[in-house]
């Protein structure tokens, strides 16, 4: 886990408001239980996939055929496509 300054993210009055109750410490903040986070952001693997689909995306743009990069990637010709064409 990566500390963050509460200066750099809260306003000034809620910093004031925090240094009532401690001051110079570590304060851990607890997620909301109605925002669960999205399916692999916990793991990072939901970045792995995203990095590979602009790898792909890529490749494909400098002229890889898509037959190469399912092969390649072992993933199915309707895979790669979906990966190209979305965004």
């Amino acid at each position: 886990m990566k500390y963050i300054s509460a200066k750099d993210i809260l306003p000034d009055s809620l910093v004031r408001e925090l240094q009532t109750y401690i001051q110079g410490g570590y304060i851990y903040v607890p997620t909301d239980e109605k925002r669960p986070r999205r399916w692999g952001e916990a793991s990072g693997y939901r970045r792995e996939l995203e990095e590979r689909n602009q790898r792909i995306r890529s490749e494909y743009r400098n002229g890889s055929p898509v037959q190469t990069l399912a092969e390649k990637y072992c993933l199915s010709v309707h895979a790669i496509r979906k990966i190209i064409y979305q965004k």
